[in-house]
C-alpha cells in the first residue's frame, strides 16, 4: 500500500434491528479506535443508538424502514435490512469503502416479507452481478476461526437437496474460488485444501452411497489438474481433527452443518464469515440474531471484533479487490 493510499474504510450493516446486531455493533466500535481506519454504519441506527449508540467519529447511512422493538422480528423492517446490505455492498464495489462487514439476518424475517435471499452470500452475489455485469465470479461461503477455514459447496439449502445439487463441475469450481482467494487474500502459496465425502465413512467405496465415486473424487481429480492441492474425498468425521492440527490449510464441506458445526465448536463466538470469489471484501459475524437476548445486555461482541480485525486485514492485502481509480469523497 503506497504511502499516499487514504486510511482504510470499513463498511458495516447492523443486520435485524430486533437482534444483537445493534448491540454488537455499538459495543465493537466503541471498544475501537480511528488510527489508520474509519468506519461506516448502515442500518436503523435509531436501534443502535437504543443499544449503546456509536462515536462520534462514525460514519452513518440510516436505512431505517419501520421502528422495532429489540427481541421482537418485524417483517416490515426487512426492506431497511435488505436496503442497508445493498448500499453497503454498493459502496465496496465503487471502492467507497474498502470492505464490509455484515450483521446477523433472520432468514425467516426478510422470507416472510417477501425477499427471496436465502441469506447474505446469495444476496451479494446477485448485487455483484447487477454492478458488475457477468463473469462477477461464484460466491463461495467460507467461516474462519482458529486454525480452521472451511468452506461450503452448498449453502443454504434443504439437506434432502444436497446430493441433487452437488456435481463435478461446481465443486471444481468452487475449490478454484477457494484456491484462488486463499493465495490472494490469505497468503498461501499453494495451499493444501481437503475436501469432505457427503456420505459417512466417504461412501466406503460405494457401499454407503455413490456421490464420493461418480461426483466428489472426479471433482477432486478435475482440480489437480489445474493445479489446486486438493485431495479427498475424506471421511468428515476424523477430517477436521486433521485439518485443525495443520494437516491442511482448508477444509471444503459439502453442506452447511457438516463445515460449521466442527468450525463452531472448535472457535465459537470467534469464528468469522468470509464470502469468498467476488469483487469485494465482506466478513460476518458467525452467529444468528439471537432475538431471545436482543436488548439484555448479554450479547458478546466477540466475533465482530474477530470480523473487523479481518476485513481490515484482508483490506490491507495489495492484492485486495479494489477500484484504484476512486476519488475522496
Amino acid at each position: 500500500m503506497s504511502e499516499c493510499r487514504r486510511a482504510l474504510r470499513l463498511g458495516i450493516t447492523i443486520g435485524d434491528p430486533a437482534g444483537i446486531g445493534p448491540e454488537v455493533v455499538s459495543a465493537a466500535l466503541r471498544s475501537l479506535d480511528t488510527e489508520g481506519v474509519s468506519y461506516r454504519v448502515y442500518g436503523d441506527i435509531d436501534a443502535v443508538a437504543l443499544a449503546g449508540g456509536l462515536p462520534e467519529y462514525v460514519e452513518v447511512r440510516n436505512t431505517a424502514s419501520t421502528r422495532v422493538t429489540p427481541g421482537k422480528p418485524n417483517p416490515l423492517a426487512a426492506p431497511g435490512v435488505i436496503e442497508a446490505i445493498r448500499w453497503a455492498a454498493r459502496e465496496c464495489l465503487s471502492g467507497a469503502v474498502d470492505a464490509m462487514v455484515t450483521g446477523p439476518i433472520s432468514k425467516e424475517v426478510i422470507g416472510e416479507a417477501g425477499f427471496p435471499f436465502p441469506g447474505h452470500t446469495e444476496l451479494l452475489q446477485e448485487i455483484a452481478t447487477e454492478i458488475r455485469g457477468g463473469g462477477t465470479g461464484r460466491a463461495v461461503m467460507m467461516l474462519v476461526g482458529g486454525s480452521l477455514r472451511v468452506g461450503l459447496a452448498t449453502v443454504h439449502c434443504p439437506l434432502r437437496d444436497v446430493p441433487d445439487m452437488l456435481t463435478r463441475e461446481g465443486i471444481a469450481e468452487v475449490l478454484g474460488v477457494m484456491h484462488r482467494d486463499l493465495r490472494r487474500l490469505f497468503g498461501f502459496g499453494q495451499p493444501r485444501i481437503a475436501v469432505c465425502g457427503l456420505n459417512p465413512h466417504a461412501g466406503e467405496g460405494g457401499r454407503f452411497g455413490e456421490e464420493e465415486l461418480r461426483t466428489i473424487g472426479p471433482a477432486v481429480r478435475l482440480s489437480r489438474e489445474k493445479g489446486i492441492e486438493a485431495t479427498g474425498p475424506y471421511a468428515a468425521d476424523s477430517l477436521f481433527h486433521r485439518a485443525a492440527g495443520g494437516e491442511f490449510d482448508a477444509v471444503l464441506a459439502m453442506y452447511h452443518d457438516q463445515g460449521l458445526a466442527p468450525l463452531k465448536v472448535h472457535a465459537f463466538g470467534k469464528a468469522v464469515n468470509v464470502t469468498l470469489g467476488l469483487p469485494l471484501i465482506r466478513t460476518s459475524v458467525d452467529h444468528g440474531t439471537a432475538f431471545d437476548i436482543a436488548g439484555t445486555g448479554r450479547a458478546s461482541p466477540a466475533s465482530m471484533l474477530e470480523a473487523l480485525a479481518l476485513a481490515r486485514k484482508l483490506a490491507a492485502s495489495p492484492k485486495a479487490p479494489r477500484d484504484e481509480t476512486r476519488g475522496e469523497e
